[in-house]
């Protein structure tokens, strides 16, 4: 099969890229791939070409010398090529100045994207110039065989098993949160756990490439992503014995997905995710029955948490960092910005040890200053899971209005707004008790009443109790914040710091905010 230097560049490995000159020449013969890197013009003297070879070339020897890449054109073209592929050019100028030296060789100049590589590039140039679209081996007719013998199979999953192991493959489909949906394992060299968690740490899904592959304990696995049923899965196979190219690994998938549609497979319920819903609805006696299928203890659960407006490539990076780094699990379902989770721990008992880790994982999340973090950590098993989801559903959007400055919210501040909440809602007695606290601030006079007690919510709700960061966030002198506080305790008759004065203050300045709020 007769291939072009146009067919090339509707390979994937040359998304993005643009032809910059010598596109008379796109119908050159391609028959091999190579790269062509020199430190100096002088490497190039005894260059021989070939006319039907694409070269790689990312300027190593003289990044930054336009003149010098236009010499190296030169001497390429008289050597001979069939197109010549520029890799890290991205100034415009010099983009102009190569594509108008290789327009006079009238050799094709191929200007690659960010993100393409060479190794991508010669595997699917190869591909096709060896295999075309027809494969030598019986991969493909094997697998096409299994997959559509109707007559001894009863379902999809029986299927692929057979052409499976047939063929010397695994098959593994996940949900879109990277939970195993169907696992078709004909060999045990490395556990599905390891394939996934590397599987976030590339971020398959945001790599534009139809199939990624990743080598996993030295197992090459390889990733992209499905759509059944209108709904998003991933889908990556295992190549056991490194018998197959990217290509076919690529061109068996899309066999693969299209038995599916035939066989009208319905993949099984993800019964992680759902086992996160059903806690966050409060439906604990549905998380109790899921919790076997779903293979969760309770008493592994550490922590439960939900996020709300981070960037998604920040989150999976995040997340995908810190199981890499910590013997932790996450399992996590997300929902346009806002993401639900719980981490999960293997020790009998969540340790302070890995409570701490969690609270690295929520700060390293802040991110921007959009991002808030929600979390519960250090539970007692599924009734403490689903009380804590609870808890952050009532209390979250409220929260944010009583601690204006922080992007992270623990259980101390949930639990604090949410006995807020309950007062604001009930009333009476106990409320009038915690506003009666705040009465003699009127009696200062409206502006310095006012003054004053600003001064005591930023230093109590927002400075920790710390008069230096009091000032910062007021934007006053440190010697008038400390000037307000004397005041401010001769006026309420008590050291305000003191350990029996502190909460009740810390209640009634919540439940003052809050009230701003609400009413």
């Amino acid at each position: 099969m007769r291939v072009t230097v146009a067919d090339c560049l509707e390979l994937d490995a040359f998304k993005g890229a643009h032809v910059a000159a010598g596109k008379l020449n796109m119908s050159n013969d391609v028959k091999s791939i190579s790269v062509m890197d020199a430190r100096s013009i002088e490497d190039l003297e005894n260059f021989e070409g070939c006319q039907t070879e694409i070269l790689l070339t990312g300027f190593v020897g003289f990044r930054d010398n336009a003149a010098l890449q236009c010499e190296m054109i030169r001497r390429i073209a008289a050597g001979g090529c069939a197109a010549l592929a520029v890799y890290g050019c991205s100034d415009s100028q010099t983009v102009s100045e190569l594509a108008a030296a290789a327009d006079k060789e009238l050799l094709p100049l191929i200007v690659m994207a960010e993100g393409n590589t060479y190794s991508q590039a010669i595997t699917e140039v190869m591909d096709k110039v060896l295999y075309g679209d027809k494969f030598s081996n019986s991969l493909i007719s094997n697998t096409v065989f299994h997959l559509l013998n109707f007559e001894k199979h009863s379902n999809f999953q029986s299927a692929v098993r057979e052409a499976a192991i047939n063929n010397d493959f695994q098959l593994i489909i996940l949900s879109e949160e990277f939970n195993p949906i169907l696992t078709i394992e004909t060999r045990h060299r490395a556990t599905i756990a390891d394939a996934i968690k590397l599987g976030k740490e590339r971020n398959v899904d945001s790599t534009g490439m139809a199939y990624t592959m990743i080598d996993v304990n030295g197992v090459l696995t390889y990733w992209g992503p499905v759509v059944i049923n209108n709904e998003k899965y991933y889908m990556f196979i295992v190549d056991n014995e490194d018998s197959y190219t990217a290509g076919e690994i690529t061109k068996l998938a899309e066999i693969i997905e299209l038995a599916m549609g035939m066989w009208k497979y319905t993949p099984e319920r993800d019964t992680k995710a759902e086992f996160i819903k059903a806690l966050m609805r409060g439906n604990k006696s549905l998380a109790y029955t899921l919790k076997d299928e779903a293979r969760i203890s309770g008493d592994d659960i550490l922590s439960v948490f939900f996020c709300k407006g981070i960037e998604k490539d920040v989150e999976n990076q995040a997340f995908a960092d810190f199981e890499k780094e910590e013997d932790l699990n996450v399992m996590r379902i997300t929902e346009g910005d806002e993401t639900y989770g719980m981490i999960l721990t293997y020790e009998e008992d969540g340790n302070l040890v890995d409570k701490n880790r969690c609270f690295k994982l929520f700060d390293r999340l802040k991110g921007d200053n959009a991002s808030r973090i929600f979390h519960v950590t250090g539970l007692n098993g599924i009734e403490g899971a689903g009380d804590a989801y609870r808890l952050i559903s009532e209390s979250w959007s409220f929260v944010q209005s009583v601690f204006p400055y922080k992007r992270v919210f623990t259980k101390y501040e949930l639990t604090l707004v949410s006995n807020c909440i309950n007062i604001q809602i009930q009333g009476g007695f106990v409320k009038k008790n915690y506003t009666e606290l705040l009465e003699p601030f009127k009696r200062a006079g409206e502006h310095k009443g006012r003054q004053l007690l600003e001064t005591l919510e930023t230093f109590v709700l927002d400075a920790g109790m710390n008069s230096g960061k009091t000032a910062e966030l007021m934007g006053i002198h440190a010697n008038t914040v400390q000037y307000r506080l004397k005041k401010i305790n001769e006026l309420l008759g008590v050291e305000i710091t003191g350990n029996r004065v502190i909460p009740g203050l810390t209640m009634a300045l919540a439940l003052k905010r809050l009230e701003r709020v609400v009413s």
